[in-house]
């Protein structure tokens, strides 16, 4: 018996190995057909149709000559205090991009680990792919650290939720809603200036970096939460705590599976992301309590109260689902951190501008005064008029230098698209399923062959023609996005912008520190590098 038994147990251990042997060699024949096989046979595929590129590299692409670039980019900035600055900054932001495109064409392949990316910058496949044929793209998938942030809202959403949500949120940003926030985002500048440690004819010097991060983020809880704006005040401040978490580990080097480790700082971030959804749940029911009760409607003009009454309306089963708790929680938390941190990076980049470019400033100033009057008084001698929306659109000037600033200094470098299932680009390239296109916007925005020799000028007159109107169908010019899924909150930004400058240009002449330092560069988005300081002087 003993040795039956012995015979059992020695079948079963070798029925055990030969089960795990196989498992293991199933394992790594999958891994070396993702890791190798499959992106080399990709690479041979797209170069049989002319799209070359770097060599792909095993397991991690390109990533590791494209981390190096940027590193060595990064590390000098563009020129010092007293030299001319350069607006030619595509070298330093996109680094990877000109040697490549000089060496490999316009459209050309890269590897982001295993996965493939075509960059495009021809106009007809760029167009194809954002109009006549955007079905067969979906939107990149973030960050999983930036999708904590962003939430599941517009910006990670795609199908049909991402159209109802589209559908309700675009109604917070029509022009009768964008017209009641003027004076609300008014009051939060004038608030913001009056804390400047000036008296009537000192300088300050401010790092408008980081003045501009606490005006949007006061700006953009008026206009979010507007009645509740304490409650929402505290939690975008929560939010904003989570946002240097994120940043601190976009710093770092990235550890595969370490934001899901118990560290001091994950359990931190873990804690505020908590504390978020929890002030969010007890704001909205506390506001739906408050709604029921207001038949003025005064309490839904706002985006949260907007979400909400959607959420309120019945639906019967043939109609789109109305949005949850949790869709206004996430909306909330997408609308604070595309709002703030595209405003405030316009209003940055502008204000540096302008402060380098003293005619230009001058210019934008006088017109200014004609629509809004000065500090004092107006041209009339009547005290300065409340800003309206109606008045925003008279600046002319203001709003052609604020297109030159998203052109040179778009708050988003690029934009990423993936092929839902294998597809045929303008019957020209054969795309197969899972690869990414990305359009670099910073590239199309700094092209020569697009904008004419002074390309890396500041020149706002170039859009002078058009009124300052963006042009809507134009790959040109596309610094919030193109197509279906252009920023719905760009109107706002654009509003924000340009209230907040006007009230600057009315009361303050400005020019950059001696201490700032040009060195423009991405994390998350384009931000200066060493902040900007910034030189106030109070008008007469």
């Amino acid at each position: 018996m003993e040795s039956m038994s012995e015979f059992v147990s020695s079948n079963w251990l070798c029925v055990s190995l030969s089960v795990a042997a196989a498992l293991f060699f199933h394992t790594v024949v999958k891994l070396l057909v993702l890791l190798w096989w499959r992106p080399k046979r990709i690479e041979q595929d797209f170069a049989n149709q002319s799209i070359k590129g770097p060599p792909y590299r095993f397991f991690h692409g390109n990533v590791k000559e494209m981390v190096g670039m940027m590193i060595k980019a990064s590390s000098k900035p563009m020129s010092s205090p007293t030299s001319l600055f350069s607006h030619d900054i595509l070298p330093r932001v996109l680094s990877f991009y000109p040697p490549w495109k000089k060496i490999y064409g316009s459209t050309f392949l890269m590897w982001f680990g295993p996965t493939a990316r075509i960059v495009i910058e021809e106009s007809d496949l760029i167009r194809e792919i954002f109009f006549s044929n955007s079905v067969a793209y979906d939107k990149y998938e973030s960050h999983p650290l930036v999708r904590q942030l962003e939430g599941d809202g517009l910006l990670g959403l795609s199908g049909e939720k991402w159209a109802h949500h589209r559908k309700v949120v675009s109604k917070v940003f029509n022009s009768e809603n964008l017209k009641m926030l003027v004076p609300n985002i008014a009051k939060s500048v004038l608030e913001m200036l009056e804390r400047w440690p000036t008296k009537s004819s000192d300088e300050v010097e401010i790092d408008v970096s980081e003045w501009f991060q606490s005006v949007t983020e006061d700006a953009i809880t008026r206009a979010a939460f507007g009645i509740s704006y304490v409650d929402g005040k505290t939690v975008f401040q929560l939010q904003a705590k989570q946002m240097k978490f994120v940043t601190e580990a976009f710093q770092n080097v990235f550890i595969p599976g370490h934001r899901f480790l118990p560290t001091r700082k994950n359990l931190e971030s873990w804690k505020v992301d908590r504390e978020i959804k929890r002030s969010l749940f007890r704001m909205i029911e506390s506001r739906k309590k408050t709604m029921l009760n207001d038949p003025s409607g005064r309490s839904q003009t706002d985006l949260l109260g907007h979400l909400i009454a959607t959420s309120l309306k019945k639906s019967t089963p043939a109609e789109t689902p109305v949005l949850s708790v949790s869709d206004i929680v996430d909306e909330c938390k997408t609308f604070f951190f595309a709002g703030k941190h595209t405003t405030s990076n316009l209003l940055i980049w502008a204000t540096v501008l302008l402060a380098m470019h003293p005619d230009w400033q001058h210019k934008a100033r006088q017109e200014v005064f004609q629509v809004f009057g000065r500090n004092n008084q107006n041209s009339h001698g009547r005290a300065d008029v409340v800003p309206t929306r109606d008045h925003v659109t008279k600046l002319k000037t203001l709003k052609m230098i604020v297109n030159e600033t998203l052109r040179l200094y778009p708050p988003v470098i690029a934009v990423i698209r993936r092929a839902k299932s294998d597809v045929e680009l303008s019957g020209r390239y054969k795309i197969p399923k899972g690869t990414e296109l990305m359009i670099p916007i910073m590239a199309l925005h700094h092209d020569s062959d697009l904008w004419g020799n002074d390309v890396h000028e500041f020149n706002p007159a170039r859009f002078e023609e058009t009124g300052g109107v963006s042009y809507r169908r134009d790959i040109r010019f596309i610094p919030f996005g193109l197509g279906a899924r252009t920023c719905v909150g760009k109107n706002l930004a654009l509003l924000e912008s340009m209230l907040t400058l006007a009230i600057i240009l009315q009361r303050f002449s400005f020019r950059l520190s001696p201490a700032y330092v040009h060195a423009p560069t991405v994390l998350l988005l384009l931000h200066p590098q060493f902040g900007a300081p910034v030189i106030f002087t109070p008008l007469d």
